[in-house]
């Protein structure tokens, strides 16, 4: 081990040895390649679903962007775009208004009437759809259209109005707005027939709800045959659901047909909201007991995926704040260094008051270190030392006596006599069993998970037919949590107040209690016996006690009167 004086050397050594390094310039292209690095690992776990992989990537990736835009190599481009796949992350998990928060920061960062701009007034939309917010959400959909300038790409956020209209039960603009995407020319040319069939279906759906059954009917039947032609399987989720809804007043079979196509296609895909849409539709058709099945599976499906999404909206949070975090103690870090560099002549003064004061504080430390335990030892010495001249003083008092009696016995009673033999050997068993009670009272204890036990066994040997020994809340106590020297000096202690017990208060009724706080165990001994002043109080097994709890830095209270019992508090630090 380091003596202080040499340890103080090597301190001083180091801290004066010490340069101020010159601050190395930010190497933009090094910082440019790791976020784009970082950005592209983002994009790809985003396209294998692995969120939160591709959250965290895209925001470190964000920040090292920022950092160039702190240097005035701003790239404010790739910074709108990872904001706006951040929301999207957000919105898959369910995060809809720290969706909405992310993507507006990205307003900042992209220009207006852009295809980001658009982009991110279509995920306020949705967002806002998700809320029930149906009027921003339409607003923030029209935006999004107004900001593409290619017709095609209009059509996305337009046809999205449509779904809205129809929560809002204005049926009539939801028709009037899919008929006239349908009647444009170039939707047939350069729009994705998957989308195409999604305008249909919503048409069909909306003619529906308006109570123009057969021609609502004709057009959802043909999205679900052209879909299923296009292997479109996750468009067909929702062709499946409008069917059932359909079906609900007209044929319960099928639209339980439907619904549950609807369901199994999703569990499949593993798309939660179709899920629980499906699941919600065959609760509703069904009343019979079948329907305890579907009700069961909807609150499980229902509860895991807030509990899911919950995490998910706490991790984005943690992210985010340990991200933040990190960025601040860096920049602290970097003022604390500029400061340095403007005062160097300060800091070697401020150096040198420091190793002083430090140089100070390990002696004085040291000082207190030793000091404490040769006092702790002193108290375990002199305790150890009570004890051996405890059981020397037992066994001269109470064995040697016994032991010169049984031998001038021995030496006056003729031993061929039967009843003298049987008197010898009851002697001799008396003298044993005193001398068992000695090496109990003095043996190893157990301090593991059978403590309690061997608490309650030797409380227990000192019970008769006329003392009663009650202890309550023995197990209540953490005792695992309690180290092993506390344990033996609560063994201990307990050993001695039942000895002293034994020999002077004349006894027959002991009330041990054990009680716990947070910082303390707390041992309540009461008996009823004879007591005594607090000034004749017998000192050797009461002394003994006081140096035990002294070296486990506890206290221990006597409250003793005559005739009034005797009463002891304990209390022992955790």
């Amino acid at each position: 081990m380091l003596r202080p004086p040499f340890f103080c050397f090597i301190i001083l050594l180091f801290l004066f040895s010490c340069k101020e390094k010159k601050t190395v310039n930010t190497n933009t292209k090094s910082v440019r390649k790791e976020a784009l690095v970082l950005r592209n690992k983002g994009i790809e776990n985003y396209n294998k679903q692995n969120f939160n992989t591709a959250f965290y990537e895209f925001y470190k990736s964000k920040q090292l962007y920022e950092t160039l835009k702190e240097s005035g190599k701003k790239d404010s481009a790739n910074i709108g775009y990872i904001l706006i796949q951040m929301g999207s992350i957000q919105q898959v998990n369910g995060d809809y208004y720290g969706s909405k928060e992310t993507v507006t920061e990205a307003l900042s960062y992209v220009k207006p009437k852009s295809a980001y701009a658009a982009e991110i007034n279509n995920r306020l939309g949705i967002a806002d759809k998700e809320l029930s917010l149906y009027d921003d959400a339409i607003f923030y959909y029209k935006k999004a259209a107004n900001d593409y300038k290619d017709p095609t790409d209009k059509i996305t956020p337009l046809s999205n109005i449509a779904p809205v209209y129809i929560h809002q039960k204005k049926y009539d603009n939801a028709i009037a707005l899919l008929e006239s995407l349908l009647s444009k020319k170039f939707l047939k040319e350069k729009v994705p027939i998957t989308d195409d069939v999604r305008i249909i279906d919503n048409l069909g759906y909306a003619y529906f709800k308006k109570g123009i059954d057969q021609k609502g009917f004709s057009l959802m039947n043909e999205a679900l045959q052209t879909r299923n032609k296009l292997n479109d399987t996750y468009g067909s989720i929702e062709s499946y659901l409008h069917l059932a809804d359909y079906y609900a007043k007209k044929d319960i079979q099928k639209s339980n047909t439907n619904a549950l196509a609807a369901y199994n296609t999703a569990t499949k895909l593993n798309s939660v909201d179709e899920r629980l849409e499906a699941l919600q539709i065959l609760i509703s058709n069904d009343h019979s007991a079948q329907n305890g099945k579907y009700v069961q599976r909807y609150f499980t499906l229902n509860d895991s995926i807030i509990k899911v999404r919950n995490n998910f909206k706490n991790k984005f949070a943690k992210i985010k704040y340990d991200a933040k975090k990190e960025k601040d103690e860096n920049a602290k870090l970097r003022l604390e260094k500029a400061e340095n560099l403007l005062s160097l002549q300060k800091a070697t003064y401020l150096r040198i008051v420091f190793v002083i004061v430090f140089i100070f504080l390990v002696i004085l430390i040291a000082i207190l270190i030793r000091y404490y335990r040769n006092k702790n030892k002193a108290i375990e010495v002199k305790t150890s030392y009570n004890t051996e001249t405890r059981i020397a003083k037992k066994i001269h008092d109470e064995l040697a006596n016994d032991v010169y009696h049984v031998i001038a016995f021995a030496e006056s009673q003729p031993l061929s006599k039967e009843s003298t033999k049987e008197n010898l050997l009851q002697k001799l068993d008396d003298i044993y069993g005193r001398v068992r009670g000695i090496s109990r009272e003095n043996n190893r204890i157990d301090t593991g998970v059978n403590f309690t036990k061997s608490i309650k066994e030797m409380l227990s040997t000192y019970n008769t037919s006329e003392r009663n020994i009650m202890v309550t809340n023995l197990e209540s106590i953490h005792w695992e949590l309690i180290d092993d020297i506390k344990k033996i000096t609560i063994n201990r202690i307990l050993q001695e107040l039942m000895v002293n017990m034994k020999k002077h208060s004349q006894a027959n009724l002991v009330v041990i209690k054990f009680e716990s706080d947070a910082k303390s165990i707390l041992i309540n001994y009461t008996d009823n016996g004879i007591g005594s002043e607090k000034t004749e109080m017998i000192k050797n097994g009461l002394q003994n006690m006081e140096n035990r709890i002294q070296a486990v830095k506890g206290t221990i209270d006597f409250d003793t009167e005559p005739d009034k019992g005797f009463k002891v508090k304990i209390s022992i630090p955790k």
